[in-house]
């Protein structure tokens, strides 16, 4: 069974193994991404990382929806939404991604 989704745990692991440091250290490294990512959407509401993609807030206005089960319509907050457009160089970087290595080759 294929897997779908990288956990932050997997994501850490690899950090420590890559750039060869303690686990501890790719975990503040991890933490300090995740909290610089969020700061600067809430500061900025967008941050767009080179070569990757842009994460953008979205403000949604109120209104009035509908209940799919039982159709009785309802008001619908205004909220804000996270979107991410990702870049034409990682869109293409993954349509090839057979030709790319899996893991990081060591010298």
């Amino acid at each position: 069974m294929k897997k779908n989704s990288v956990t932050r745990a997997e994501l850490i692991q690899t950090l420590a193994k890559n750039f060869a440091i303690p686990q501890l250290e790719a975990v503040v490294l991890m933490e300090e991404i995740i909290a610089q990512i969020i700061q600067t959407l809430r500061e900025e509401s967008k941050l767009k990382v080179a070569c990757f993609g842009t994460f953008s807030v979205l403000e949604k206005k109120q209104r009035l929806g509908r209940n799919p089960r039982t159709g009785v319509q309802a008001v619908i907050s205004a909220r804000k939404s996270l979107s991410f457009r990702i870049s034409g160089i990682l869109k293409r970087k993954i349509a090839r991604r057979k030709a790319l290595p899996l893991k990081r080759e060591e010298n």
